[in-house]
Parts: C-alpha cells; sequence; structure tokens
C-alpha cells in the first residue's frame, strides 16, 4: 500500500486549519502532486492492476486525479471513502492557531503542536479518529496494491496505527507532501523523488 498526502493549499500556505472544511491547492501543491506521481512512477506500477482510493474533499481528490493522469490511471475509478477524511476540527476550522489559542484559551491549555487538533469541543478526538481509520485499515489489511490519498493528521495517525506506535509517537511522525510512504509487511519506508524530480 502506497500512501500519499494532498499538496499544498491555500489555507496550508496561510496557516489556517482546514479539518472538514476545504480549500484548493497551490501551483506548489499541485507540483507537489506530480512529485509524488513520479515517485509512484518509480515503482513499476501497472495501470489496472492499482486501485486509487482517496477521502472525499476536495484537496485529495484534486491531488488524487493529478496522480492518476501522470501515472497514466483512469480518473474515473478513483474511489473516495468517508474514514481517510481529516480530523474534524469543528469550530475552529478555517483559523489559524494562533486565532484559537486566542478564542478558545481553555480549550486549547495544555497541548502541544502535535496535538492540539484534539482539543476542539466539537471537534474529533484522537480516538475518534484512530477508530475510523483502524477500521478502514483492517478492512483493506491484505490489499497490497493501494494507493491512498490523504490528509496530514489523518495520515499520521494511519501510519501510526499500521506501525503499531503509542498516540505521542504517531503524531510526531512527518507530514511530506512531496514524497511517498510505503506500508508494506509492518514496514513503513518514504520514498523520496530521484533528483531533478522534486517540486520546487
Amino acid at each position: 500500500m502506497f500512501v500519499a498526502l494532498h499538496g499544498q493549499t491555500e489555507w496550508n500556505r496561510d496557516g489556517r486549519v482546514q479539518g472538514h472544511l476545504d480549500s484548493p491547492l497551490t501551483e506548489h501543491g499541485r507540483r507537489q502532486a506530480v512529485t509524488a506521481a513520479r515517485i509512484l512512477g518509480d515503482q513499476n506500477l501497472v495501470p489496472g492492476t492499482f486501485e486509487m482510493v482517496c477521502s472525499p474533499l476536495g484537496r485529495t481528490l484534486e491531488t488524487a486525479r493529478i496522480i492518476a493522469t501522470e501515472l497514466g490511471f483512469d480518473i474515473s475509478a478513483i474511489r473516495t471513502e468517508e474514514r481517510l477524511k481529516e480530523v474534524s476540527l469543528g469550530q475552529w476550522e478555517g483559523h489559524t492557531h494562533a486565532q484559537v489559542q486566542a478564542r478558545w484559551p481553555d480549550g486549547i491549555a495544555g497541548s502541544n503542536r502535535y496535538n492540539w487538533y484534539f482539543r476542539s469541543p466539537d471537534g474529533e478526538t484522537y480516538d475518534e479518529v484512530a477508530r475510523r481509520l483502524e477500521g478502514w485499515l483492517e478492512a483493506h489489511a491484505h490489499r497490497d496494491k493501494l494507493i491512498v490519498v490523504t490528509h496530514g493528521i489523518a495520515s499520521r495517525v494511519l501510519r501510526g496505527l499500521y506501525g503499531g506506535l503509542a498516540m505521542e509517537d504517531a503524531l510526531q511522525l512527518e507530514v511530506a507532501r512531496d514524497a511517498v510512504f510505503r506500508l508494506a509487511d509492518g514496514q513503513i519506508a518514504k520514498l523520496a523523488a530521484a533528483a531533478g524530480q522534486a517540486s520546487s
């Protein structure tokens, strides 16, 4: 199984959390999607033998379509999966960390840069996100011919579950939008672009 993240969005660039809200990919984000496709292309994937599945949010769909186009895959065959969505931050969505800290100081008190996303009073907890991703992972445990396009925090939780990591360790996993993570035989490997292929 290969896991890619959506490319940079306008809100990523501006430091705003998105959750279940959305913003379009930037030009840089589209280049990152092309880089991810080139990395996958180096894996000698055969069109028609791999299935692409992604979160239904616009930024992941756009990324998945770019990757599929670059690989020569059928765009219409991309499947969406609700359980791959990013963590919901409820009323915090669309705000920067500083705005959340100013408006909801009690909610964010005692958190750190990795776990504050799960403190929103009307958002999802880590356990809720882990439960839906674990359900998806268990259902696809023996399906290695998958390309998954998801989100930063969701991918940390997903990779952490796959690797059997504690929450604290999972939430500190790298978020790389111009790389692809391979999940195979209980191991997680980061696949980076060859020289000259990386987005600039």
